[in-house]
Protein backbone atom coordinates (compact mmCIF):
# COMPACT_ATOMS: atom_id res chain seq x y z
CA UNK A 1 0.00 0.00 0.00
CA UNK A 2 1.48 3.32 -1.08
CA UNK A 3 1.46 5.89 1.73
CA UNK A 4 -0.60 9.06 0.32
CA UNK A 5 1.82 11.72 2.46
CA UNK A 6 -0.44 14.55 0.88
CA UNK A 7 -3.26 13.23 2.55
CA UNK A 8 -1.47 12.55 5.58
CA UNK A 9 -0.30 16.28 5.80
CA UNK A 10 -3.56 17.60 5.21
CA UNK A 11 -4.45 15.47 7.89
CA UNK A 12 -2.06 16.45 10.45
CA UNK A 13 -2.68 20.22 9.10
CA UNK A 14 -6.76 19.96 10.04
CA UNK A 15 -5.56 19.04 13.62
CA UNK A 16 -2.62 22.08 14.06
CA UNK A 17 -4.98 24.71 12.61
CA UNK A 18 -8.47 22.92 14.21
CA UNK A 19 -10.15 23.55 11.00
CA UNK A 20 -10.68 22.72 7.13
CA UNK A 21 -10.36 26.55 6.20
CA UNK A 22 -7.11 27.37 8.26
CA UNK A 23 -5.33 24.21 7.38
CA UNK A 24 -6.34 25.10 3.46
CA UNK A 25 -4.50 28.53 4.00
CA UNK A 26 -1.56 26.74 5.64
CA UNK A 27 -1.23 24.51 2.81
CA UNK A 28 -1.60 26.57 0.22
CA UNK A 29 -4.66 24.60 -1.30
CA UNK A 30 -8.51 25.08 -1.25
CA UNK A 31 -10.94 24.04 1.42
CA UNK A 32 -12.33 21.79 -1.17
CA UNK A 33 -9.24 20.40 -2.10
CA UNK A 34 -8.40 19.18 2.03
CA UNK A 35 -12.11 18.04 2.73
CA UNK A 36 -11.49 15.75 -0.80
CA UNK A 37 -8.13 14.85 0.06
CA UNK A 38 -9.48 13.34 3.81
CA UNK A 39 -12.65 12.13 2.35
CA UNK A 40 -10.66 9.79 0.12
CA UNK A 41 -8.62 8.72 2.56
CA UNK A 42 -11.19 7.87 4.86
CA UNK A 43 -12.59 5.97 2.72
CA UNK A 44 -9.72 4.21 2.08
CA UNK A 45 -8.91 3.08 5.52
CA UNK A 46 -12.57 2.60 6.45
CA UNK A 47 -12.57 5.07 9.32
CA UNK A 48 -13.13 8.55 10.64
CA UNK A 49 -9.73 10.32 10.79
CA UNK A 50 -11.01 13.74 11.88
CA UNK A 51 -13.71 14.78 14.05
CA UNK A 52 -15.42 17.54 12.68
CA UNK A 53 -15.87 20.41 15.03
CA UNK A 54 -15.20 23.71 16.34
CA UNK A 55 -12.29 23.05 16.74
CA UNK A 56 -11.66 19.99 14.72
CA UNK A 57 -9.53 17.15 16.46
CA UNK A 58 -8.17 13.97 15.18
CA UNK A 59 -9.84 10.31 16.57
CA UNK A 60 -7.06 7.85 17.93
CA UNK A 61 -6.26 6.74 14.17
CA UNK A 62 -5.99 10.35 13.19
CA UNK A 63 -3.69 10.71 16.08
CA UNK A 64 -1.61 7.66 14.73
CA UNK A 65 -1.16 9.87 11.14
CA UNK A 66 -0.31 13.33 13.13
CA UNK A 67 2.16 10.96 15.00
CA UNK A 68 3.70 9.49 12.06
CA UNK A 69 3.58 13.35 10.35
CA UNK A 70 6.11 14.32 13.26
CA UNK A 71 8.43 12.26 12.74
CA UNK A 72 8.35 12.53 8.75
CA UNK A 73 8.65 16.25 9.19
CA UNK A 74 11.35 15.81 11.33
CA UNK A 75 13.71 13.04 9.24
CA UNK A 76 12.35 15.84 6.30
CA UNK A 77 13.89 18.54 7.99
CA UNK A 78 17.31 16.94 8.81
CA UNK A 79 17.44 15.98 5.34
CA UNK A 80 16.79 19.60 3.75
CA UNK A 81 19.20 20.44 6.05
CA UNK A 82 21.95 17.56 4.80
CA UNK A 83 20.44 18.33 0.70
CA UNK A 84 19.04 21.44 0.52
CA UNK A 85 18.71 21.06 -3.38
CA UNK A 86 15.33 18.86 -2.10
CA UNK A 87 14.07 22.32 -0.77
CA UNK A 88 11.52 22.60 -4.06
CA UNK A 89 9.69 19.02 -3.39
CA UNK A 90 5.98 19.33 -1.97
CA UNK A 91 5.76 20.02 1.38
CA UNK A 92 9.62 20.55 1.70
CA UNK A 93 8.22 24.52 2.72
CA UNK A 94 6.95 23.84 5.68
CA UNK A 95 7.92 24.28 8.84
CA UNK A 96 7.27 21.52 11.44
CA UNK A 97 5.37 22.20 14.78
CA UNK A 98 6.15 20.17 17.72
CA UNK A 99 3.54 18.88 20.20
CA UNK A 100 5.07 19.32 23.45
CA UNK A 101 2.99 19.45 27.34
CA UNK A 102 3.92 21.21 30.49
CA UNK A 103 2.16 22.00 33.74
CA UNK A 104 1.21 25.78 34.15
CA UNK A 105 3.63 26.54 36.90
CA UNK A 106 6.49 25.30 34.51
CA UNK A 107 4.97 27.60 32.11
CA UNK A 108 4.74 30.42 34.55
CA UNK A 109 8.10 30.00 36.06
CA UNK A 110 10.91 28.84 34.00
CA UNK A 111 9.94 26.88 30.89
CA UNK A 112 8.99 29.47 28.41
CA UNK A 113 12.65 30.90 28.79
CA UNK A 114 13.57 27.04 26.77
CA UNK A 115 11.25 26.97 24.67
CA UNK A 116 12.27 30.32 23.68
CA UNK A 117 15.73 29.83 23.65
CA UNK A 118 15.13 26.71 21.46
CA UNK A 119 12.83 28.59 18.88
CA UNK A 120 15.56 31.18 18.29
CA UNK A 121 18.11 28.63 17.74
CA UNK A 122 15.99 26.47 15.34
CA UNK A 123 12.83 27.01 12.61
CA UNK A 124 10.70 24.64 14.92
CA UNK A 125 7.29 25.49 15.61
CA UNK A 126 6.20 24.64 18.91
CA UNK A 127 2.65 23.17 20.29
CA UNK A 128 2.24 23.80 24.01
CA UNK A 129 -0.34 21.93 25.99
CA UNK A 130 -1.27 22.86 29.34
CA UNK A 131 -1.87 20.26 31.81
CA UNK A 132 -1.24 18.98 35.54
CA UNK A 133 2.36 17.27 36.06
CA UNK A 134 0.21 14.60 37.24
CA UNK A 135 -1.35 14.11 33.93
CA UNK A 136 1.00 15.17 31.45
CA UNK A 137 2.18 12.07 30.81
CA UNK A 138 -1.09 10.38 29.76
CA UNK A 139 -0.34 13.20 26.38
CA UNK A 140 2.73 11.26 26.07
CA UNK A 141 1.10 7.62 26.30
CA UNK A 142 -1.77 8.88 23.64
CA UNK A 143 0.68 9.91 21.16
CA UNK A 144 -0.59 13.61 21.41
CA UNK A 145 2.67 14.96 22.15
CA UNK A 146 6.58 14.07 21.15
CA UNK A 147 7.70 15.41 25.19
CA UNK A 148 6.53 16.36 28.78
CA UNK A 149 7.42 17.66 31.62
CA UNK A 150 5.89 15.44 34.03
CA UNK A 151 5.78 14.41 37.70
CA UNK A 152 6.40 10.89 36.66
CA UNK A 153 9.80 9.17 37.40
CA UNK A 154 9.13 6.10 35.47
CA UNK A 155 9.52 6.35 31.54
CA UNK A 156 6.13 5.91 29.67
CA UNK A 157 6.91 3.34 27.46
CA UNK A 158 9.29 4.43 23.96
CA UNK A 159 10.31 7.44 25.98
CA UNK A 160 13.14 8.70 27.68
CA UNK A 161 13.26 10.11 30.94
CA UNK A 162 15.60 12.51 32.54
CA UNK A 163 15.27 14.60 35.99
CA UNK A 164 14.44 17.87 35.90
CA UNK A 165 14.60 19.24 39.30
CA UNK A 166 12.40 20.14 41.85
CA UNK A 167 9.74 23.06 41.74
CA UNK A 168 8.54 24.40 45.36
CA UNK A 169 5.84 25.94 46.57
CA UNK A 170 5.04 27.88 49.61
CA UNK A 171 1.67 28.43 51.29
CA UNK A 172 0.81 31.98 50.83
CA UNK A 173 -1.72 34.39 51.79
CA UNK A 174 -2.30 38.55 52.18
CA UNK A 175 -1.50 39.69 56.12
CA UNK A 176 -5.37 40.56 55.74
CA UNK A 177 -6.33 37.21 55.06
CA UNK A 178 -4.26 35.48 57.95
CA UNK A 179 -5.97 37.79 60.41
CA UNK A 180 -9.00 37.26 59.70
CA UNK A 181 -8.99 33.34 59.34
CA UNK A 182 -5.73 32.59 61.30
CA UNK A 183 -5.77 34.74 64.27
CA UNK A 184 -4.75 32.12 67.07
CA UNK A 185 -2.54 30.26 64.17
CA UNK A 186 -3.20 27.62 61.17
CA UNK A 187 -4.84 25.28 63.81
CA UNK A 188 -7.37 23.08 62.59
CA UNK A 189 -10.67 24.12 62.92
CA UNK A 190 -9.94 27.84 61.40
CA UNK A 191 -8.23 25.89 58.46
CA UNK A 192 -11.11 24.15 57.57
CA UNK A 193 -12.90 27.50 57.18
CA UNK A 194 -10.46 29.21 55.28
CA UNK A 195 -10.72 29.22 51.40
CA UNK A 196 -8.33 28.08 49.62
CA UNK A 197 -7.45 29.10 45.84
CA UNK A 198 -7.86 25.68 43.41
CA UNK A 199 -6.33 25.60 39.73
CA UNK A 200 -9.05 22.87 39.09
CA UNK A 201 -10.29 19.40 39.62
CA UNK A 202 -6.72 17.51 38.95
CA UNK A 203 -4.83 20.45 41.23
CA UNK A 204 -4.16 18.28 44.69
CA UNK A 205 -1.10 20.47 45.55
CA UNK A 206 -3.35 21.66 48.42
CA UNK A 207 -4.83 18.50 49.55
CA UNK A 208 -0.86 17.43 49.57
CA UNK A 209 0.65 20.70 51.97
CA UNK A 210 -2.38 20.04 54.35
CA UNK A 211 -1.40 15.97 54.87
CA UNK A 212 1.87 17.23 55.38
CA UNK A 213 1.01 20.07 57.95
CA UNK A 214 -1.67 18.32 60.11
CA UNK A 215 -0.54 14.71 59.60
CA UNK A 216 -4.23 13.49 58.02
CA UNK A 217 -6.28 14.41 55.17
CA UNK A 218 -8.22 18.03 56.00
CA UNK A 219 -11.41 19.27 54.13
CA UNK A 220 -11.55 23.18 53.36
CA UNK A 221 -13.19 25.52 50.99
CA UNK A 222 -12.09 26.74 47.88
CA UNK A 223 -12.05 28.99 44.99
CA UNK A 224 -11.32 27.91 41.71
CA UNK A 225 -8.69 29.63 39.19
CA UNK A 226 -7.47 27.96 36.71
CA UNK A 227 -4.02 30.14 35.75
CA UNK A 228 -1.05 31.23 37.73
CA UNK A 229 -1.20 34.90 37.17
CA UNK A 230 -4.35 34.30 38.88
CA UNK A 231 -3.14 32.85 42.36
CA UNK A 232 -0.53 35.03 43.29
CA UNK A 233 -3.09 37.86 42.06
CA UNK A 234 -5.84 35.99 43.93
CA UNK A 235 -3.63 35.39 46.58
CA UNK A 236 -2.56 39.18 47.16
CA UNK A 237 -5.84 40.19 46.66
CA UNK A 238 -6.83 38.27 50.10
CA UNK A 239 -9.26 35.99 48.00
CA UNK A 240 -8.01 32.84 49.72
CA UNK A 241 -4.45 30.98 50.77
CA UNK A 242 -2.60 29.21 48.00
CA UNK A 243 0.17 27.13 46.58
CA UNK A 244 2.22 29.45 45.20
CA UNK A 245 6.23 28.74 43.38
CA UNK A 246 8.83 30.37 45.12
CA UNK A 247 10.31 32.13 42.26
CA UNK A 248 6.98 33.89 41.91
CA UNK A 249 6.13 34.45 45.43
CA UNK A 250 9.79 36.00 46.35
CA UNK A 251 8.77 39.61 45.58
CA UNK A 252 5.62 39.98 47.64
CA UNK A 253 6.84 38.33 50.40
CA UNK A 254 9.79 40.65 50.81
CA UNK A 255 7.27 43.53 50.20
CA UNK A 256 4.96 42.06 52.83
CA UNK A 257 1.97 41.36 50.28
CA UNK A 258 1.94 37.87 50.99
CA UNK A 259 2.73 36.24 54.07
CA UNK A 260 3.56 32.41 54.63
CA UNK A 261 0.44 30.33 56.72
CA UNK A 262 3.65 27.95 58.48
CA UNK A 263 6.64 29.74 58.16
CA UNK A 264 9.66 27.72 56.29
CA UNK A 265 7.03 24.77 55.62
CA UNK A 266 7.73 24.55 51.48
CA UNK A 267 6.10 21.40 48.86
CA UNK A 268 8.50 20.04 46.65
CA UNK A 269 7.04 19.04 43.48
CA UNK A 270 10.05 16.52 41.62
CA UNK A 271 9.79 16.95 37.97
CA UNK A 272 10.79 14.98 34.99
CA UNK A 273 11.77 15.67 31.44
CA UNK A 274 9.89 12.46 29.37
CA UNK A 275 11.20 12.35 25.23
CA UNK A 276 9.63 9.73 22.65
CA UNK A 277 13.05 8.31 21.84
CA UNK A 278 12.27 8.26 18.58
CA UNK A 279 12.52 11.60 18.30
CA UNK A 280 14.76 12.54 20.92
CA UNK A 281 17.59 12.74 18.64
CA UNK A 282 15.94 14.82 16.08
CA UNK A 283 15.30 17.00 19.28
CA UNK A 284 18.54 17.39 20.69
CA UNK A 285 18.61 20.88 21.04
CA UNK A 286 15.28 20.93 22.91
CA UNK A 287 15.57 19.07 25.59
CA UNK A 288 19.25 20.84 25.83
CA UNK A 289 17.31 24.00 26.36
CA UNK A 290 14.97 22.36 28.62
CA UNK A 291 17.59 21.02 30.54
CA UNK A 292 19.72 23.98 31.08
CA UNK A 293 17.33 26.62 31.85
CA UNK A 294 15.52 23.88 34.41
CA UNK A 295 18.81 23.12 36.03
CA UNK A 296 19.23 27.00 36.97
CA UNK A 297 15.28 27.89 38.02
CA UNK A 298 14.48 24.60 39.67
CA UNK A 299 15.90 23.05 42.83
CA UNK A 300 18.06 19.67 42.90
CA UNK A 301 16.31 16.52 43.60
CA UNK A 302 17.64 15.01 46.53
Amino acid sequence: MVVDYAALRTVAAVVRTGSFERAAASLNVTPSAVSQRIKHLEERLGAVLIERGTPCTATDKGLALCRHMDRVGMLEKELMEQLPELSGSEGAGQRVTLNVATNADSLGTWFLEAIASFTKATDYLVNVAIDDEDHTADWLRRGRVLAAVTSLERAVQGCRVTPLGSLRYQATASPDFVARYFPDGVTEEAFQRAPALTFNQKDRLQDVWAREVFGHDMSFPTHWLPSTRSFLEGSVAGMGWALNPVQLARHHLERGDLVELVPGKVLERHLFWQINRLAADQLHELSRSILSVARRELSSQA
